[in-house]
């Protein structure tokens, strides 16, 4: 798929966190748009991609000077209280450009000369592991997860074809667990999975966060049936998956390698 890059250079980079990520006092995007396509990805309905005329994976947004953007604006939010931050809500903060252009980099860069209160990364790219320098130096106050959302690889390439294989993840979750950085696994949204799935994250982390559709797209699941991904569940013969309910075949699977308060439920899962 052919990607267009457009630079940009907004005037602000960090958003106040509500609703899901009410948690944090912001998230932060280095980039808008996202290269990885994912069939399911609840940004395809929020207007920054529907005021688009680009379709949803052929176009990524590069925020030039945001390390510069984030240093002022971090510095006005410290003043007023706590800061937590989300990286990232609308977009993988590793896109497959950030091995040239380097925004989330300076951003931690930036990060580390005055740390914020907490740092959830959330991404699905094993280019995460090029960054467990910088990781190191928040101590305690980073978390990164690891986006698994099945142990399947043909399921993989049916709902995200673009995205890094399941595999390359796994091996980039055990590269920070052996960095000793904070971790999770996170099966969100939760795709079909195999039995094993919990053995082969047991030696891997010592969290995971569950997640569907109906509880974590932000608006309990319309914007996902408005997708149409009930009807690829269809034609695959794996209508039994979407479902509200699914999700409790999968916790009682992991209950099987993991103490119940090793797994985290949508929301809790993310939370700082």
């Amino acid at each position: 798929m052919q990607i267009e890059y457009l630079y940009k250079s907004p005037k602000s980079i960090l958003n106040k966190g509500t609703g899901f990520l009410e948690g944090y006092s912001h998230s932060l995007n280095p980039y808008t748009g996202c290269a990885f396509a994912c069939s399911y990805c609840y940004v395809r309905q929020m207007p920054v991609s529907l005021f688009r005329q680009a379709a949803w994976g052929t176009w990524v947004d590069v925020k030039q000077n945001a390390a510069e953007t984030f240093r002022k604006e971090f510095r006005r939010a410290k003043a007023k209280g706590p800061v937590t931050l989300f990286m990232s809500s609308s977009t993988d903060p590793y896109q497959p450009i950030e091995h040239k252009e380097r925004i989330t980099r300076t951003l931690l860069e930036t990060m580390v000369q005055d740390p914020p209160d907490f740092l959830f990364v959330q991404t699905r790219s094993p280019l995460v592991r090029r960054d467990i320098d910088l990781f190191r130096e928040f101590g305690d106050k980073i978390r990164v997860s690891m986006t698994v959302e099945t142990d399947r690889e043909d399921i993989r390439k049916h709902f995200s074809p673009q995205a890094p294989p399941i595999q390359a993840r796994l091996k980039a979750l055990e590269a920070l667990a052996d960095a000793g950085i904070p971790t999770q696994a996170t099966l969100a949204p939760m795709l079909p999975s195999s039995e094993r799935f919990g053995v082969t994250l047991r030696p891997l982390v010592q969290r995971i966060c569950v997640d569907d559709y109906f509880m974590g797209d932000g608006s309990g699941g319309k914007r996902t049936r408005r997708l149409g991904i009930e009807s690829l569940y269809a034609r695959l013969g794996l209508e039994s998956w979407y479902h509200p309910d699914a999700y409790r075949l999968v916790v009682e699977r992991l209950k099987e390698h993991f103490d119940e308060e090793e797994i985290y439920v949508s929301q809790q899962g993310f939370e700082p």
